[in-house]
């Protein structure tokens, strides 16, 4: 069974917008010319892939099927064209980074420093976000090299870990819970928060830390979606927060204490991770080395 990856292009282009109209619009070309492509993939499965959704169209049950697996043909496409790409022309190459913030706060400079002084030619896309949603572009083709915390063993992926972090409760060394006999879970709730986002899992490892003995979630004042913010906040405002013991550190923004409380220490590991039998290009595999060899030593650089 052959399928044409133009054909497949169009279709996604289809999928994500419901409409033949807008999706013409998009790609420039015309209505016939994609339902031409639809009926071809339509044909080559045995099986419609739309129907008729009020005034657009919705994918069928076969049609949801082929769209997650259309990201991962066209991404095998791309990497097969990268490859012949950089062999041809003899250069590093490409790469695709994704990073938690942890090691895109100060790390990935260095990294990316060191990268350019060996191979200046190579180009360098950097994504932030969360090691979660990155490792979900990670397994779709969409990035080469996910900087962050190391995934549950998985077949698909290979990893390689880096450091190891704690992330602790942590406040200006004013605040009044270092003056109380004893700090417990239950004495924490008397304060307010700064925490990471709710979808981060840092704070949901918290929030169930708390929720396991019987306690309420702790009282966010500030809710943040940028974990490196959350240092400069909490010696700002004094309020209670949880944050990467390597934080805890002499700044711009005065010091911070950590609140030492064995229940409230979480222990993580980041790493290096790509899809297992995946293209990366020389500049991707040198990356993959430097990390190896090197991150522990830039992360001790970058947090003195």
């Amino acid at each position: 069974m052959g399928v044409n990856l133009r054909d497949l292009s169009y279709f996604e282009a289809v999928a994500e917008l419901g409409h033949l109209g807008q999706a013409a619009e998009r790609l420039g070309r015309t209505q016939p010319a994609l339902t031409k492509s639809i009926q071809r993939l339509e044909a080559a499965f045995g099986a419609p892939l739309f129907e008729r959704a009020g005034r657009g169209i919705r994918l069928t049950a076969v049609g949801e099927v082929l769209q997650a697996r259309a990201r991962v043909l066209r991404s095998a496409s791309d990497e097969a064209l990268r490859e012949v790409a950089d062999f041809a022309q003899g250069n590093a190459g490409h790469v695709r980074i994704g990073s938690g913030p942890i090691a895109a706060d100060r790390v990935l400079p260095a990294l990316c420093q060191l990268l350019l002084q060996e191979a200046p030619r190579t180009t360098i896309d950097i994504a932030v976000g969360p090691s979660m949603e990155l490792r979900q572009r990670l397994a779709e083709g969409g990035i080469d090299l996910l900087i962050g915390l190391v995934p549950m063993p998985d077949a698909a992926f290979e990893t390689h870990a880096i450091f190891e972090d704690a992330v602790v409760v942590a406040t200006h060394p004013g605040h009044p819970v270092f003056t109380l006999p004893q700090v417990t879970l239950a004495a924490l709730l008397d304060y307010p928060w700064a925490l990471p986002a709710a979808s981060i899992p840092s704070r949901q490892w918290l929030e169930a830390v708390f929720q396991s003995h019987g306690l309420a979630a702790p009282r966010v004042q500030i809710s943040a979606n940028s974990i490196p913010l959350l240092p400069a906040l909490i010696a700002r405002t004094g309020l209670l927060s949880f944050v990467s013991r390597r934080t805890l550190v002499e700044g711009s923004h005065g010091a911070l204490r950590e609140v030492p409380l064995p229940a409230t220490t979480l222990i993580r590991t980041l790493g290096v991770t790509h899809r297992r039998g995946g293209y990366l290009s020389p500049a991707a595999r040198r990356l993959v080395d430097l990390l190896r060899t090197r991150g522990e030593a830039l992360i001790a650089e970058a947090y003195p």
